[in-house]
C-alpha cells in the first residue's frame, strides 16, 4: 500500500549572517579596557534606565509560505482515496502488466465488474497516462456509458510504439480504462431498481487515485508526465490534472485534452451542476472559485483556474469543428451552437495563458483523434507534429485551425 504525505509548503527563509566583533585584531589594551568596563557594568547591573540595556535584537521576519497548486481541492476531499488500494493481481503479458483490483469496497466498474488498469515500462524516463473515453451516465442518460474495463494497453495511433512519427513512442505508459460513467472523477452508488441494494456504482475516483498509485510505484520519478485523454477521457484529464500532481508534485505535466474541452450547454450552468451533483464530485471546484462554474455554462474559466494554479502545467486542446458526439448527442445543441461556442472558449484559455494553452481543431465532423484519426491535419499541421512540436518547447507550437 502506498501512502503519500500532501505536497509540504515550500518557504523561502532569508537570513542575514550576525557580523563578528574583530576582538583579536584589536591592541590588547583596548581589548582589556573593553573588558574591564563591561564587567564593572555587569556587576553593577542596578540601574533602572532602560537606556542601560543593550538593545533588543529585531525579531525575524517570518518565511513566505508558498501553497502547493490544488491544496483548496485537496482539503476539500479529492485526494482521500490515495493510497488506500493496491490490486489483487498484475498480470503481464509482452511487457504490458495489467492490474486488477478485484470486486470489494473500493475500485469497481459501473456494473459492479472488476477495475483494471495497465502499465508499460520503455526505460523512459518519461511517462505518459492516458484516460480512455466511453461515454457518460447521469440521470438524464443512465444508459450511455462503457460499463466494463479492458485489459491490456490498446495498440494504436499516439500509443502505437512502432509509429515512427508518434512522440512518445518511447515513453513509459499508464493506461486507464474508462468504465464509471463519470469522466474518471465519479464518486456515487446508485439504487436504480429501488430494490434497497446499490447496483450502480460510479467510482471514478477510487480507479483513478488507485491507478495513480500503481503509476507512482512503477515510474516514481518521471522527467515529465504527459497527461492525455479522449472524449471522457479527455473531460477526465480535468480532473485527474489535480491528482497527478499530488503523485508528481515536482514534474512538468504537459495535457492532450482531445474532445473533450469543455464546451457544454450555453448559458446553462445548472447542467454542468447536474452533472456534478449526479457524480458526487463537486470537491473538484474550489469554494473559492464561484466563477469556475460561470453563467455562460462552459469549463474554460474552471481551466483558467487551474492553469493559474500551477504554472508547471501546459495544455493542447484538440477538436473537431463539429463534434458529432457532443453536439448532438450528450448536449443536444447542434453544430451551429458548438462552433459558436468552442472557438471563444479555446480562444479565452489561450488568452489567459498564450506561452502555456494552444488548440488544434480541424474543420471536419467527427469526434476523436488520438487513436481514431491519427493523421488529421489542422491548419496544414499534422496532428502528430503538433503534438511533437508541444512536447519539443518549440516556439512553432501555436494554435492551428483551418
Amino acid at each position: 500500500m502506498i501512502h503519500r504525505e500532501n505536497l509540504e509548503a515550500r518557504q523561502t527563509i532569508m537570513s542575514n549572517p550576525n557580523l563578528v566583533n574583530p576582538i583579536f585584531s584589536a591592541p590588547f589594551s583596548k581589548w582589556l579596557a573593553v573588558s574591564v568596563l563591561a564587567a564593572a557594568g555587569s556587576l553593577a547591573g542596578c540601574s533602572d534606565s532602560s537606556s542601560d540595556r543593550p538593545a533588543a535584537a529585531p525579531e525575524p521576519e517570518p518565511p513566505e509560505t508558498v501553497v502547493a497548486p490544488f491544496q483548496e481541492l485537496y482539503d476539500q476531499g479529492i485526494s482521500r482515496y490515495i493510497g488506500e488500494y493496491t490490486p489483487m493481481l498484475s498480470e503481464e503479458e509482452e511487457g504490458i502488466v495489467t492490474h486488477s483490483f478485484g470486486t470489494g469496497d473500493g475500485p469497481l466498474c459501473i456494473d459492479g465488474s472488476e477495475f483494471r488498469m495497465a502499465t508499460l515500462d520503455a526505460g523512459s524516463q518519461d511517462l505518459v497516462i492516458f484516460l480512455q473515453g466511453g461515454g457518460a451516465c447521469w440521470s438524464e442518460l443512465p444508459n450511455s456509458c462503457t460499463e466494463t474495463a479492458s485489459s491490456g494497453i490498446p495498440q494504436s495511433g499516439i500509443l502505437d510504439p512502432t509509429r515512427a512519427d508518434n512522440p512518445v513512442k518511447d515513453y513509459n505508459v499508464a493506461y486507464f480504462p474508462y468504465c464509471d460513467g463519470g469522466l474518471h472523477g465519479s464518486d456515487r452508488d446508485t439504487d436504480s431498481d429501488g430494490d434497497g441494494d446499490a447496483d450502480r456504482f460510479q467510482r471514478g475516483l477510487h480507479n483513478l487515485s488507485a491507478g495513480l498509485d500503481v503509476a507512482l510505484r512503477e515510474f516514481p520519478n518521471p522527467r515529465r508526465v504527459v497527461l492525455m485523454g479522449s472524449s471522457a477521457g479527455g473531460l477526465g484529464t480535468t480532473f485527474a490534472l489535480p491528482l497527478v500532481r499530488y503523485q508528481f508534485p515536482d514534474v512538468r505535466i504537459d495535457i492532450v485534452n482531445d474532445a473533450g474541452v469543455g464546451v457544454n450547454r450555453p448559458n446553462q450552468p445548472e447542467f454542468l451542476e447536474l452533472l456534478t451533483n449526479d457524480w458526487n464530485s463537486e470537491a473538484f471546484f474550489p469554494e473559492s472559485c464561484p466563477e469556475c462554474i460561470p453563467e455562460d455554462g462552459h469549463l474554460s474559466d474552471y481551466h483558467v483556474w487551474q492553469m493559474n494554479e500551477d504554472p508547471n502545467v501546459r495544455r493542447g486542446m484538440l477538436s473537431h469543428s463539429d463534434d458529432t458526439v457532443f453536439a448532438l448527442v450528450f448536449l443536444m445543441i447542434g453544430f451551429d451552437a458548438w462552433k459558436e461556442a468552442l472557438y471563444p472558449e479555446m480562444q479565452q484559455l489561450e488568452d489567459a495563458h498564450p506561452e502555456r494553452s494552444h488548440y488544434w481543431i480541424p474543420k471536419a465532423v467527427g469526434h476523436t483523434f488520438l487513436q481514431a484519426e491519427p493523421d488529421q491535419t489542422a491548419g496544414g499541421v499534422p496532428l502528430m507534429e503538433w503534438i511533437a512540436l508541444m512536447l519539443d518547447d518549440s516556439e512553432d507550437w501555436v494554435s492551428a485551425q483551418d
